[in-house]
Parts: C-alpha cells; structure tokens; sequence
C-alpha cells in the first residue's frame, strides 16, 4: 500500500497534477492539505473517474483537508477533541474552528491529514495558538494510543515546523521566526515522547518538502523539511520504504509542497481492483 501526503496549495488551481500524479505513481491513499475550497467547490468528479472517494472538510478560501483513496473510506472524524478554534468569537464567546483535521480509518489503519498553524510571527496571536493547536493534538492522540495500543496509527501532513537546523536551507535567515522557535520545536517533539517516529526521516535523512515561490528558492534549493509523517509503532513497523517527490516541484504550475511517500507491506499481495482507463 503507497501513502502520501501533499499540501496541494489549492486542489481547484492544481486537480490535473494532483490526480495524474496518483495514478502516475500508484498513490493508494492522499492526504491533502491547504485544498482552499468548501465541500461543494471540490472537484470530486476527477477524482472519482481515476477511481478515489473523497472525505474533506473544507470551509472556505483558506485551508481546508482531504482524504483520496482507492480503498473504502470509515470512520471520518472532522477536527479533534482538543482542537482550539481562532479568529473572533461568536455569540458563545467560541473562536471558529477552523478547517485543519481530518481523519478516517482505511483497511485497518486510522489515518490523519493535519494542515499545522502557521504561527505567522512570534509575537502574534496565532503563534500561541498554533501551540495550543499541537498540544491538543498530541494529548488527544496519545489518549488514542492508550485506548488502541495495537491499531496502526499515522499522522500525516504540513506541521509548519522545522524540528532541526538542518530543515532549513540557512538557520541564520530564521533568527527570531516561527518554524525554528524552540517551543515550536518542543511540541513536535512532544510526538515523539507520546510512542510516533518520524517514519521517512531514518529512510531519507536529507531533503526538502517545501520551496517559496519567491526569490528562486526552488532553483536554489533553499528549501524546508516541514511536511511529515509521525506514526505509532504498528504502522512504523509496516513501512517497507518511503522518499520525497521533489520532482513534483518542477513544472507548470506546481504546489509550493511536494508528497512526502511510505510504502507499506500491508494487506493483500494481489491487486484485485479494477483497472481505471
């Protein structure tokens, strides 16, 4: 089984890369990031004639998350328990939640797309919100663990951090700036203390997920390592092998994100689906 996780910078702009891409490399599941549409904006159609159900939560212009998949889609949870809202209260006194979280249970392993606060800078509102954000997301998920110690577990995703120096292209540039703060770095970490590894990292030590668009960064490759997949130790012991897709940051058009990618030895060694033509 192949699983990827992508934030696609838009799924409307980027709907003929992002499919020809799955079928291109097999991808049996995506999680998606950043689709920037509601429910009803997206295009589901392409998707389901390359042989996917969705599941999404998308809620406006910004964010918004998704689940592709060749495989039955159970057990869809929109956001966490945890999960802190932002923005200006309602009539309750809440802060909107925002559309970040989405999970869902595939042939056995419980799967999450996770769209990570920015935090913009530190000193803005949404730097501690984006703490919050991972504190609940880790307590909640740790209380999964507890309760399903032998379900494989995964969280996949753009987490907005940079847990180590060499995640940048120049830590110099990021003196004072999220991704690299270490309270930023710490929650992360936290992951790790709850029973996840990073899964691609001991696979591919070296390399970037994401390019700014500005300043031929690409071309430079002043690149970060900000997308990963943090999993239990059941789905750590499935992986067979994973890579980064930086070729999918060439070409006309492309996400300022590339898939991150694990192989699994999961499930059936036949492939009885049907052939999409």
């Amino acid at each position: 089984m192949r699983i990827a996780t992508w934030n696609v910078n838009s799924i409307r702009a980027r709907v003929d890369r992002v499919v020809d891409y799955l079928q291109r490399e097999n991808v049996d599941v995506l999680c998606m990031q950043e689709i920037k549409c509601r429910e009803n904006q997206f295009p589901i159609e392409a998707f389901e004639a390359a042989g996917y159900e969705v599941a999404l939560h998308g809620l406006n212009q910004w964010n918004g998350v998704a689940i592709a998949s060749r495989l039955p889609i159970d057990d869809v949870a929109i956001g966490f328990e945890s999960m802190p809202g932002f923005g200006p209260l309602d009539d309750a006194g809440n802060p909107p939640l925002e559309a970040r979280a989405i999970g869902a249970t595939i042939e056995g392993l419980r799967l999450w797309s996770l769209y990570v606060p920015n935090g913009r800078e530190l000193d803005n509102p949404h730097y501690p919100y984006k703490l919050e954000w991972l504190g609940g997301l880790a307590r909640d998920m740790s209380a999964w663990m507890a309760a399903n110690p032998d379900e494989p577990l995964a969280l996949l995703g753009d987490w907005n951090v940079a847990p180590y120096d060499r995640d940048v292209w120049d830590v110099d540039q990021f003196v004072g700036s999220t991704h690299v703060s270490q309270p930023e770095r710490d929650a992360f970490f936290a992951f790790e203390s709850a029973g996840l590894t990073d899964v691609v990292r001991e696979r591919v030590p070296e390399g970037y997920t994401y390019w700014d668009y500005k300043q031929l960064r690409f071309p430079r490759n002043e690149g970060m390592r900000i997308d990963f997949i943090l999993a239990n130790s059941p789905f750590a012991d499935l992986v067979s092998s994973a890579h980064i897709a930086r070729d999918e940051r060439k070409g006309d058009g492309p996400s300022d994100h590339v898939p991150v990618v694990v192989d699994l030895d999961y499930g059936d060694e036949e492939d009885d689906r049907p052939m999409i033509f």
